[in-house]
């Protein structure tokens, strides 16, 4: 009888044990994710084993239609594109908490990576991103320290660089304080996951 409870009780951890490896390597699969705007769509591979809290957090906010409606509101030929934060060049859209820095990750701000927006603080990165026109070296991790944490990289463009591109080429104007603004509003439609 021990026997027998013995065998049950190991067939049920291997079994436990063999679903949550299973599990794990699922959560660590990259998250593909469609970005609409009005300009084309582009194709996002997220990389949850580089950046877990990061994916986690872009995703939360498209599920939750978050980046719907909103601007690319900052364009800087040559550097990069910014967007997720405001529906016009004056309206911040109210975010959620801000996000662990994991820029330590071993991805660089390369010509097509997606990486998240920040202010002085490393840690402060919320809802808005960018995507790199070129590689920015100088935007990657050195130390853990206000200098050197850099910007988190969690994904890169794998389909729809031309219309990265087509966007990089717009015409910018300043106004209300900030430079950089598209003339014409390039907005980001809808933003879905789609893997």
């Amino acid at each position: 009888m021990i026997r027998f409870k013995f065998l049950v009780l190991s067939a049920f951890l291997l079994s436990f044990s063999l679903f949550i490896f299973s599990t794990a390597s699922v959560a660590s699969e990259p998250v593909k994710v469609k970005m609409v705007t009005n300009k084309g769509d582009i194709i996002l591979e997220l990389y949850p084993d580089k950046a877990p809290a990061t994916v986690k957090n872009f995703v939360n906010y498209a599920d939750n239609n978050f980046y719907n409606k909103t601007i690319f509101h900052r364009v800087i030929n040559g550097f990069m594109i910014q967007g997720g934060g405001f529906t016009n060049a004056q309206d911040r859209k109210k975010t959620l908490s801000p996000v662990k820095n994991e820029a330590d990750n071993g991805l660089k701000n390369d010509r097509g990576t997606i990486a998240m927006a920040r202010t002085r603080d490393p840690h402060s990165a919320t809802a808005q991103f960018f995507i790199n026109l070129k590689n920015n070296d100088f935007l990657n991790f050195t130390r853990k320290s206000i200098n050197g944490w850099g910007y988190t990289v969690f994904g890169k463009v794998v389909e729809g660089m031309d219309v990265v591109d087509t966007i990089a080429k717009v015409k910018t104007t300043k106004t209300a304080g900030q430079q950089n603004i598209p003339v014409d509003p390039i907005y980001i439609e809808d933003v879905d996951v789609i893997k």
